[in-house]
């Protein structure tokens, strides 16, 4: 049981695959500290969680409010006196053409999928320092590697999150700390009920497309394989690993291709 009282805070956990993800890591006696927004949906994974360890905790946070985001990080260590491993997890993806889109939700999106990442990022890691080493999980997308429509915001938020974290992986500032950034496709979650639209509101369905997508349980033991190993980059996907090829071998297929997908 590699994940056996390791520490570990995940971000976005109140649902989708931070949901899954602390059940498995609970199965394994993992010591969790799950955050969110949403008081009742924590309490209610919390309250799963703790059918298999009693080492379970909450932390209301909103991801894009920096005094959150700094003292959660201090109250996440308080909870068992360190941080093994943090789950970047939290996030938003969108729905809405380009031209529609107002720069008010791009913001939105950047600051939800990767201020929120890099400030809590850079919140632990003079606590890794300090403790000589740790593991950070991204959950980035396939969108972080290539274009595609009606996903601009959620599309530019991704590909920063890969180069900032790329970066961090390529300074190695602490020597034991090691990144880990999860390229997941479509994942059958509820995320797009929550998606923004062209006006920041929500788009307040499920996508079709995301409906179809692999299983939350499947993508969840992918990347405790990949935290396990210790992997830099992991895709999760079926057609997107295909329209990755394309754009990289045949980009002329990959712009017909991609121009028809919504």
């Amino acid at each position: 049981m590699h994940f056996t009282d390791k520490v570990i805070l995940i971000t976005g956990a109140s649902s989708g695959i931070g949901h899954e993800l602390a059940l498995l890591l609970a199965k394994e006696k993992a010591r969790l500290i799950l955050a969110a927004r949403n008081q009742a949906a924590l309490e209610a994974v919390r309250n799963e969680c703790r059918l298999y360890t009693p080492h379970c905790e909450i932390l209301l946070m909103d991801v894009t409010d920096e005094n959150q985001v700094q003292q959660g990080a201090q109250h996440a260590i308080s909870f068992f006196g360190k941080i093994d491993i943090l789950v970047n997890n939290a996030g938003v993806t969108q729905r809405s053409k380009l031209i529609d889109t107002s720069v008010a939700a791009v913001r939105q999106l950047m600051e939800v999928n990767f201020f929120g990442a890099v400030m809590l990022t850079q919140a632990l890691l003079p606590h890794f320092k300090q403790q000589g080493g740790g593991q950070i999980i991204v959950i980035s997308s396939m969108a972080g590697l290539m274009g595609y429509p009606w996903r601009s915001g959620y599309n530019a938020s991704k590909h920063a999150l890969q180069g900032y974290f790329e970066t961090l992986q390529t300074e190695q500032p602490i020597p034991r700390l090691y990144t880990t950034l999860i390229c997941p496709g479509r994942i059958h979650t509820p995320i797009t009920y929550s998606a923004i639209t062209a006006d920041g509101s929500p788009y307040g369905k499920m996508d079709p497309h995301q409906e179809k997508g692999l299983s939350v349980a499947f993508c969840a033991r992918r990347i405790l394989t990949a935290m396990r190993k210790r992997k830099k980059v992991v895709l999760i996907a079926r057609e997107e690993k295909i329209l990755l090829w394309f754009k990289r071998y045949f980009p002329p297929l990959f712009y017909v291709i991609a121009r028809k997908g919504n």
